[in-house]
This record gives structure tokens, sequence and C-alpha cells, in this order.
């Protein structure tokens, strides 16, 4: 009896609980409308047993696309070979490197070169401490929670850079070649070298913000971030090795135009990081300038990015947005005219890692699955669907007979094992979809897109989303 009474208790409350659901919520009779739904699907069960046994990857990959491609290209620019920054989002710095060193092939007859990307991101993480500190010390009357000062915290120290950052860096520190300042174990894989660098910086910043809370004035809290920047640079060198004051490189130099020699001369000189980058590049490197591709903002409009840079001193990031045919016509002109291209995408979009194919529907998810992912460049921008998340460099393009681009030539810095010896393979459609920034001469710009440059920029704010994206871009 008292059992019977429990259950229609039981039975009476669930009833009460249904009759006052919250709009919105998931109930039985809408879970039913569900399994009515997937009852209509004749082979349910064989999807089922498909996707649950294999990647999804696998069992969506578009052959018809992989047996259709080729690797045949009209244009073909010089490179190095290719680079690999393994475990480490250092991906900006190097594509900077494979932007800029086949000048010094070319001016010294090497048949390869590298720069060190490890006395890059060295001063990289350097001066984005000093960055961190700054800006800590700048808002140190907001409190924690106020969004520009949560953006620092969770940004700091990471990997990710620019081309702008590349630039910055080898102007002021130098260069030097890969083997004066080789990679270590922690700069090949950096996940605990930036936890703890995270830590470090976080704690110093504690400490900052206590002393202001204590009423100490501006010139104690610099004088105290220096002494923070010199335990630092300690960490910085047990990870990284100590950067080099000056070098001797020795290299085998072939003078083509003297036919009296008939072996090749080995060369040695003494530089410093500074008189290497004076001598080889300082004089070559083109006015570069930042052009992206976002749909949710104006057109032929300049943006500046606030605080959007590694070294404290210097400016931030200045973006023109232009429509993609426009980033593609620069980016064809400059590479046919000899000059590769670093640019940005989201490279985990639609990518074929095995024969290193970057095309739209080389995975047709929507047959697998039954179900509708399509959305468009503005809706993946505005949701957050999309972000520069890789730099890679752009040297060559394939061409129809028509003569419209239909692939581009993609150098990467993943090693050689995907694709042909780590070379990627764009198509022009997964160009329109997923690059979001190009780097150009801006003496190729049209004038009215040069004059963009001088005009009144609309400020973007520290925190907004694509533009965040473009500040820790790395992969």
């Amino acid at each position: 009896m008292r059992l019977k009474k429990l259950v229609v208790c039981t039975l009476s409350l669930f009833i009460a609980v249904s009759a006052f659901a919250k709009d919105g919520a998931i109930d039985e009779k809408l879970l039913q409308k569900f399994e009515g739904q997937l009852e209509k699907i004749e082979n349910k069960d064989q999807i089922v047993n498909m996707v649950t046994n294999n990647k999804i990857k696998d069992i969506s990959l578009n052959h018809k696309k992989v047996i259709s491609h080729n690797k045949l290209y009209s244009l073909k620019l010089k490179s190095t070979k290719i680079s690999n920054q393994k475990s480490s989002g250092r991906c900006w710095a190097f594509a900077g490197g494979n932007l800029i060193t086949p000048k010094v092939m070319t001016d010294l007859q090497l048949s390869d070169f590298q720069i060190s990307e490890s006395f890059i991101a060295f001063y990289d993480k350097l001066e984005k401490g000093n960055f961190f500190l700054e800006r800590i010390i700048e808002l140190r009357d907001r409190p924690l929670d106020d969004r520009s000062v949560q953006n620092e915290f969770s940004s700091l120290f990471g990997d990710g850079g620019w081309m702008h950052y590349f630039l910055n860096l080898i102007e002021k520190y130098g260069v030097v070649p890969k083997e004066i300042m080789p990679e270590t174990k922690q700069s090949s894989a950096t996940s605990t070298l930036n936890k703890l660098g995270k830590t470090l910086l976080r704690s110093f910043a504690a400490e900052l913000l206590e002393m202001h809370h204590k009423g100490k004035n501006l010139k104690a809290l610099r004088s105290r971030k220096d002494e923070m920047l010199a335990e630092l640079y300690q960490f910085l060198v047990f990870n990284f090795g100590k950067p080099p004051q000056s070098f001797t490189y020795r290299y085998e130099f072939n003078d083509k135009d003297d036919t009296t020699k008939t072996e090749k001369e080995i060369v040695e000189k003494d530089y410093t990081p500074k008189s290497f980058f004076e001598e080889f590049y300082a004089s070559s490197l083109p006015e570069y300038v930042a052009i992206v591709h976002n749909p949710t903002m104006d057109y032929d409009t300049r943006y500046l990015l606030e605080e959007s840079r590694n070294i404290y001193e210097e400016d931030d990031f200045d973006v023109i947005n232009l429509p993609i045919e426009e980033l593609k016509k620069y980016a064809r002109a400059s590479i046919i005219d000899s000059q590769a291209v670093w640019f940005a995408c989201d490279i985990g979009k639609e990518n074929f890692k095995t024969d290193a194919i970057l095309d739209v529907d080389i995975y047709d998810y929507n047959k697998t699955l039954g179900l509708d992912f399509k959305m468009t460049k503005k809706e993946r921008l505005l949701y957050g669907d999309i972000a520069p998340t890789h730099a890679m460099v752009l040297t060559g393009i394939d061409t129809a007979l028509t003569g419209e681009t239909t692939k581009w030539l993609v150098e990467n810095s993943w090693g050689t094992k995907a694709g042909k010896d780590g070379y990627w393979n764009m198509y022009d459609d997964w160009f329109d979809e997923y690059v979001l920034l190009v780097i150009v001469d801006k003496n190729r710009l049209s004038d009215d897109h040069k004059k963009l440059f001088d005009s009144k920029p609309k400020m973007i704010k520290d925190w907004q989303p694509f533009f965040l994206a473009l500040r820790n871009l790395e992969q």
C-alpha cells in the first residue's frame, strides 16, 4: 500500500514538474520528435557503424579532388630547404625567415641558408615580457576584471607573432645564421617554457600592482621592473642559450662572374648580429604592409590594432581591409616579380595533410553526416568559426590556359613529411575562403590603396576577436 502511494506521489510530482517546464528545455516530447526524425534516415545504422569505427576525415575524403590534384606549377620561386618549427608556435618567424633568406642565398651563391629562429624567439620573448610589464604599469589603476587587463594576463608570453614582429626584431637586434644559435630542446618544444614564463611574469605583475597599491611611484615600479627583466633574461638564456654578441661566419662561395676560378672559395668574416643584418638585409627589405580580408568590416579602410606589438616602443599594427580579389591580385603580381608573399590563414580548415592539399570540400562532411555545415566567410568570422591561425609563404602559382590562377605553391615550416618535400598546394577557392591576410611591398599597391595608409585609421580594441587572433597567431 505504501509503495503504491509512493508511485502515485512520484508520478504526480513528475506531471507537476513537466507542467511547469521552462520554455526552451529539452523534454520527453521533443526527444520523441528527434527519434522520429532519425528513423526517417534509411541507412542510419550503416552510418553509425561507419562513423563510430573510423576517423570522420578518412571516410569523408573527396576522392575525386585527390586524384584530380597535380603538383605542377607554371611559376616557382627560389626558396630555402623546408624548415621545421617542430612543437612550437613560431610559424610567423619561420615564414619571415623563409621570405627574406633567398636574397642571401643568391648573394653568397649558397645552395641553402637559414637564419636562427631561436635568436629571434629569444628577443621576442624578452620584449614580450617587457611589453606585458609595461602594460601592467599603464593599467595599474584599472580593476583586474577590466577587459584590457584580462587580455594582457591571458595573451602574454606566447609563441605567436606577425611579420611586423619579425621585422621589428631583426631591425633592432639583427640576424644570425642558424648554426650560430641553433635550436634547443626548449626552443623546439615550448610548452613547458611558456607555462613557466607566464607564471613568472604573472608573479611579477602581482608584485608591481601590490607596490602601486602601497603608494610606490612610477619610478620605483620601473626600477623594480628592470630587475624583473634581468631574471627573465636569465630564464631565457637557460632555455635558449646566450645570444651571440659577435660571431665568425664561414661559407663556400662560388664566384660565377670569375671564370678563372674552378673551385669554391672559403670565405670567413667576423660579424655582429646587427652588422650581418646591415650587410645582407637592410638595404633590400621592401616596405612591407599588411592587407586583410575581413568582410565583416568596411573595405577600403585603414584599421589600427590597439596594443598589437611585441616591442613596447614600436608602433601598433595597422592594416587596410580590401576584397579578397585585391589580396590575390597583389600576391600574384609579387610572385610574378620574383617576390614571395608572407600570408596568414586558418590552416585547420579543409586540409589533406598526407598530400598537403588545401582545397574547399576536400572533405565532404555534408554527405557523410547528412548535415549542412556551410557558412559564408563573413558568417565564419562573425561567429568565431575561423581565425588567422598560421603563417606561411606563397612561392609559386599555377595558371589555366585562360591565364587564371588555379592554385598557389606554399612553403610551410612543418618539415618535409607532408606533400612534396614539405610544400603545400593551395587551390584558389581555398584562398577565397580561408586566407585572411597578406604582406606585400607597399610600392606594389595602387595609388588609392597607398593613400589608405596615410588616412586616419579606425581603432580596433585589443579584445575584439578577429584582431585578438592577429595578436596571437601561433601554429
